[in-house]
């Protein structure tokens, strides 16, 4: 169990995490969600003692982090960081060799070995094991440094935005193989997210903050509510079940804005003025269609009369042609 005591950090002075208790249950995969400047990554710094909190204390199952030696640390605990700079040249495998230091000190035994070959194989990199980082995309590097973390070995695993990077595909993956990491090798997983909807899918646990400090933890069913999900993230979000999982919606149809609408392009521009001066019959407009080609647009205006309060210069181009131009 991870046990956080009334830990406060400061910059200056400005207090980004501010006299935060929290008690993070052994086994499973626990979220820490919230805006940006919430405070998480660096409440989860605090955890792996990458930074010493201005007052109160981490324990890992009753051992002070910020004072255990970091040997002893290590072996149970792994971190990975949002931002990672290696200014050495290295391949996945020497990375991924480099998870299992703190047991061989840099002599590999063939089970340390082993160690990487399943780190590997588990995120879908032995066919990149040669292959030096440089070499690779963003999210197979990403993929790279998860697998030094997993290789570690250790009972708890720590990850500062592990999506990074990721498209949708590995991104789902990355989640299913943490998943798995919390499932079947008895590994705590506690990571930094900002897709709500991958928290909720994957996660036992779930912790919200906002301006440093928890506005409420608890299991998915518990977390994603839209009243919730509101006072956290400062949007309207709509909760629906899907296949049995909660997921959120943020991207809710808004009023049009006036200020927002889109101009026509040039070229559409000149060729809606010849068939405006060239089309002198009475038949019906056919329905306008938006930039992709779909009726409508994100933001629905259908129903404004051309020149109305919210309609946009489309809108007015597409005004009825007089007759008497003839």
């Amino acid at each position: 169990m991870i046990t956080i005591q009334n830990v406060t950090k400061a910059y200056g002075g400005t207090v980004v995490v501010d006299g935060v208790s929290l008690e993070l249950p052994r086994g499973g995969v626990t979220s820490l969600v919230g805006p940006n400047g919430a405070g998480k990554s660096t409440l989860l710094s605090m955890m792996s003692r990458l930074l010493t909190p201005d007052s109160g204390a981490v324990l890992l199952d009753g051992l002070d982090v910020a004072r255990a030696p970091g040997r002893q640390v290590a072996r149970r605990l792994a971190v990975l960081r949002q931002e990672n700079h290696l200014t050495v040249r290295l391949t996945v495998r020497d990375l991924v060799t480099f998870g299992r230091f703190p047991h061989s000190k840099g002599r590999p035994t063939l089970e340390d070995i082993g160690k990487v070959d399943e780190a590997l194989g588990r995120l879908g990199l032995l066919r990149l094991a040669d292959r030096f980082l440089d070499e690779l995309s963003g999210g197979q590097r990403q993929r790279a440094c998860v697998a030094m973390v997993l290789a570690q070995g250790t009972d708890y695993v720590l990850l500062d935005e592990p999506l990074n990077n990721l498209d949708m595909r590995h991104a789902a993956a990355m989640m299913r193989n943490l998943r798995s990491a919390a499932d079947e090798l008895q590994r705590t997983v506690v990571l930094v997210v900002h897709d709500i909807n991958a928290a909720s899918v994957y996660s036992d646990h779930i912790v919200a903050l906002r301006d440093g400090r928890v506005v409420a933890q608890g299991t998915p069913r518990q977390i994603m509510r839209p009243e919730l999900l509101e006072e956290v993230f400062g949007v309207p979000i709509r909760v629906e079940r899907i296949d049995g999982h909660l997921v959120g919606h943020h991207f809710i149809p808004c009023r049009a804005d006036p200020a927002l609408a889109v101009a026509p392009a040039p070229a559409a521009t000149s060729a809606l003025k010849e068939t405006r001066d060239l089309d002198t019959t009475d038949r019906p407009r056919e329905p306008s269609r938006g930039r992709h080609g779909a009726t409508g647009t994100l933001c629905q205006t259908a129903g404004r009369a051309p020149g109305s309060p919210g309609a946009g210069r489309a809108d007015r181009d597409r005004a009825p042609v007089d007759d008497r131009r003839r």
